[in-house]
């Protein structure tokens, strides 16, 4: 199988999962899902926590601010290097006329890093919702035409790479600066 092969069959089968022109219920829950992982969404709320927050949670506020900032300009490098188009579409023009490049699905990374790293920081039920709900959003990404089934896999792959070893670089980090 050849790359452009395999890119046609990703094409075809992003195509069959997307519900962007079919007004419904799958629709609304993709677009509810798809949005529920934009970083300004996230930012705005970990500020929040991290202001009503007690001790623990303003430290897994600030590692996961952090974190959102590391991979996003990780995934923003990979786009503007690789440069994808989006597929065709009219739903998502907020997303389409931002960022017009598809790979890797940033959605995708920063949801299941955020997944990966809350089950990390805990509690355990935190990490349960997020890394439940992290895949969804990659899925709801494709539903709504907005990405191929190739960034959303290349996605997952960056945000649990970026949850495992993100801790680990702030640790090191702050560990240094606080020398």
């Amino acid at each position: 199988m050849n790359f452009k092969t395999l890119l046609e069959y990703d094409a075809t089968l992003s195509a069959r999962l997307r519900v962007a022109e079919e007004p419904g219920i799958a629709r609304n829950i993709a677009v509810l899902l798809g949005h529920s992982g934009d970083s300004w969404f996230w930012l705005t709320g970990l500020i929040v926590l991290w202001l009503a927050g007690d001790e623990v949670w303003k430290g897994r506020a600030l590692m996961m601010f952090l974190a959102i900032l590391v991979t996003a300009t990780f995934v923003m490098t990979l786009k503007f290097t690789i440069r994808r188009k989006r597929p065709e579409g009219e739903l998502g023009q907020i997303y389409r006329k931002t960022d017009p490049h598809s790979f890797p699905s940033g959605h995708a990374a920063r949801a299941l890093m955020l997944g990966v790293l809350a089950l990390i920081l805990g509690p355990p039920w935190f990490g349960i919702l997020l890394i439940i709900w992290g895949p969804l959003v990659g899925v709801a990404r494709v539903a709504m035409g907005v990405h191929f089934v190739s960034d959303v896999l290349a996605g997952w792959l960056i945000g649990v790479m970026a949850g495992i070893s993100i801790p680990h670089v702030v640790d090191a980090l702050l560990e240094l600066f606080l020398q």
